[in-house]
């Protein structure tokens, strides 16, 4: 008897369950439990971040969708989620976009620490993480039989990148999704052009260009939350696709700065604008063009502390701010390389003809040099004529002179 009154129990609990799961892609040998930890996934997206919730443990804590909302907010439709039933198992969707995340109560906090960055680079790194929660409603009783569900989430996302592409002027790679971070980097590019104007793309000739040529680069972001700026840390170039290459020449970092780099515009807007003069690598000297990647280390700055990263240059050091901030490695770099950049190399001579031609010095006269030389030359000559004139006319014998004597001679009239 008291086998059957069990198994009438057991049955009867079963059935209960089943009906619980009734139309959702639940197994009742795996999801007759609470909620644990692994059942809230969280995908951080560069607009928006999302939340997937296993509702079937929901489901069996006697809860509805309806029952879950953002930091609390069970009265704002907008702050609840939505059933995914074509997954198994069946899944409550939240969508946040970054844009306008404080609405349903989650917050943003940015944090500036002073460390070194992948390169060794010492600079102020912004880290900005993104979290709240999802919970159920407490009943209004003094007591509850249901347990209460609580998931909590952040996404954190280091604010500094390699700026690297495989291709001339292209976006970076997708962005990385992984639980709980999440990177920016799928916003930003970097873009060459022709002038100063930023209208047309820089394109090379098949030649390669020449050297000197003055170069005009962009790093963009692109589908970003006007909250962020971009503030370009690093900038520098490699003779291979490679941004970790050993031989590197540096363009700018802080306040030092290539001689013929020119920065216009860093952390004002969501576009950093700079320019260069290109320039072979002595280790192409045996070929005819040499290739220049360029790469930039770019953070992205909220538009209220950019002027705090920006670097003093020309004052005292903010040694005092410096020494205040926590010092740590950032994290997070992701790789994008704009180029190649190809140069062209002039050939010198190689056969012996033009190397006994060119045995002696040469140095090349403007014509106003020739000019000012052929006339000290003529002048020269002019001096030697005359010169040698007056010492022919004072070594000329002299008559002598006869004083009169006697009468006067009638025939000479």
């Amino acid at each position: 008897m008291e086998r059957i009154c069990l198994i009438l129990l057991l049955m009867s609990r079963t059935t209960s369950v089943l009906a619980q799961f009734n139309g959702y892609n639940c197994d009742a040998n795996y999801h007759s439990r609470f909620p644990a930890e692994r059942d809230i996934s969280v995908y951080c997206g560069v607009q928006t971040m999302t939340l997937k919730i296993n509702f079937c443990p929901v489901l069996f804590s006697g809860y509805t969708v309806a029952d879950l909302a953002l930091n609390g907010r069970h009265g704002d439709t907008h702050c609840r989620g939505f059933i995914n039933n074509n997954t198994f198992p069946t899944a409550v969707l939240f969508s946040i976009s970054l844009s306008t995340l404080e609405a349903c109560g989650n917050s943003l906090v940015v944090t500036t620490a002073y460390g070194a960055n992948a390169y060794g680079n010492m600079s102020l790194v912004q880290i900005g993480n993104i979290s709240g929660y999802i919970d159920t409603p407490d009943p209004p009783s003094i007591i509850s039989y249901l347990p209460g569900l609580l998931y909590k989430f952040s996404c954190s996302y280091p604010l500094e990148y390699l700026v690297n592409n495989s291709q001339l002027a292209s976006s970076s790679a997708a962005i990385s999704v992984k639980d709980s971070n999440g990177t920016f980097v799928s916003t930003l590019s970097m873009i060459l052009y022709n002038d100063s104007t930023y209208n047309q793309q820089l394109s090379i000739p098949m030649a390669g260009l020449a050297l000197k040529t003055r170069v005009f680069s962009a790093v963009k972001a692109t589908n970003l939350d006007k909250r962020w700026n971009i503030l370009m840390d690093y900038c520098y170039t490699t003779p291979s696709g490679n941004p970790n290459d050993e031989l590197r020449y540096d363009l700018f970092f802080g306040c030092h700065k290539d001689p013929q780099t020119t920065v216009f515009e860093n952390g004002k807007s969501q576009m950093g604008r700079f320019a260069f003069e290109v320039f072979r690598f002595v280790k192409h000297r045996h070929q005819k063009m040499s290739t220049v990647f360029l790469h930039c280390v770019t953070k992205l700055c909220r538009v209220d502390d950019c002027v705090l990263l920006m670097p003093i240059c020309g004052r005292r050091r903010r040694r005092d701010i410096e020494d205040s901030l926590e010092s740590r490695p950032s994290s997070g770099d992701a790789i994008i390389t704009a180029g190649p950049i190809i140069t062209r190399i002039d050939e010198t001579p190689t056969n012996n003809s033009q190397l006994a031609a060119s045995s002696g010095p040469s140095f090349p006269l403007n014509p106003v040099t020739s000019a000012l030389l052929s006339g000290v030359v003529i002048l020269g000559v002019f001096s030697l004529g005359f010169f040698l004139l007056s010492l022919r006319l004072l070594r000329k014998p002299h008559l002598p002179t006869a004083t009169p004597s006697g009468a006067w001679n009638p025939g000479f009239k």
